[in-house]
């Protein structure tokens, strides 16, 4: 099995426990298999083995290693989907939050695009053989509605109207206090969180 090795520098990572620091680095992997990882001695820091509690200090380097398979197709499997429409051309579906979109490092399986797969085969093929049917995603903690191109027609037509903005998109979020307005604008920047660098706020 071939493998190959990320270095990450730690910056905004200081004094975070390395087990941490992981599950920002590395968002679309559960906590779990970063703990496996570390576990199983796939992450190093400066090159040595250290424990998933290591506290990371100024110049540390993460080193992740990663193993590359050989297989070169996305397997389906049977993973509820929760359809709210579907027809010749699209399907729109519900993901649940911990549900990553597609696969990526540490995240082979038991995605959506798995789920999708077993769902139908009739997906588009634009954004590779990894990413069938995805026209855009949302975060794998972020609950929500995802439209799912069914062939490639549908695909060009969906994403034209993700960049023209004629495909409207509403979030919800929580808010913590107390409101004293019924509605209005937040006009604020946006900017990387300190300690988790793959997170806006």
């Amino acid at each position: 099995m071939k493998t190959k090795t990320t270095n990450h520098k730690v910056s905004a990572e200081i004094g975070l426990r390395l087990d941490k620091a992981l599950v920002g680095l590395l968002s679309d992997v559960s906590r779990n298999h970063i703990q496996k990882m570390i576990d199983d001695g796939y992450v190093f820091v400066n090159n040595e083995l250290v424990k998933a509690s290591y506290r990371l200090q100024k110049d540390d380097v993460i080193n992740i290693v990663h193993c590359e398979t050989s297989e070169s197709t996305l397997i389906p499997e049977y993973i509820p989907l929760d359809i709210v429409y579907e027809d010749d051309d699209i399907l729109i579906v519900n993901k649940p939050r911990g549900l990553v979109v597609h696969p990526g490092a540490g995240n082979k399986d038991l995605t959506l695009a798995n789920a999708l797969m077993f769902h139908t085969k009739k997906l588009s093929t634009i954004n590779g053989q990894f990413r069938p049917g995805i026209v855009h995603r949302i975060d794998k903690d972020t609950s929500g509605l995802l439209a799912v191109a069914k062939n490639d027609l549908a695909h060009n037509e969906l994403a034209a109207q993700l960049k023209n903005h004629t495909m409207r998109r509403i979030y919800i979020a929580l808010a913590h206090g107390v409101i004293f307005e019924d509605e209005g604008t937040i006009i604020a920047p946006l900017g990387r969180d300190k300690k988790n660098r793959l997170k806006m706020a």
